[in-house]
């Protein structure tokens, strides 16, 4: 029996005047844009993980609200993964991309719909900006 990958990471909204932007990241190891997630640790909550990775992704320090819609797909390597995701806000720190990401982008909504490699990732969006 293949053990399915748990994965968890965040949609980073930021409110800037009358609109809303997310930040997105660009891995090229797999020439994708996605949100910041990966996966969780031995001991690790789910909630920590997603924490965790996207400060590691992206230098920022975020807060976590509420939770998302999850992902589930299977990965490269021919293994069920499920992806947990939750809203979040920057609380400290400054964009900075060492570990995995090589570019990062605060878009619109409607940029980020269309810059998303993934269909997956769309109702993810869709529901972090929707509330």
């Amino acid at each position: 029996m293949t053990r399915v990958v748990r994965a968890a990471g965040g949609v980073i909204i930021r409110d800037v005047g009358a609109a809303v932007t997310v930040l997105l990241v660009h891995r090229a190891e797999y020439d994708d844009w996605t949100f910041p997630k990966g996966k969780v640790e031995p001991g690790e909550t789910d909630e920590e993980c997603a924490v965790r990775e996207v400060e590691e992704e992206t230098g920022l320090r975020c807060s976590i609200g509420h939770e998302l819609t999850s992902t589930e797909y299977v990965d490269g390597e021919g293994r069920p993964k499920f992806v947990r995701y939750w809203a979040m806000v920057v609380v400290s720190g400054a964009l900075r991309f060492e570990f995995e990401v090589d570019a990062a982008r605060w878009v619109a909504v409607s940029e980020a719909a269309e810059l998303l490699t993934y269909e997956r990732d769309l109702n993810v969006l869709r529901e972090a900006t929707t509330r």
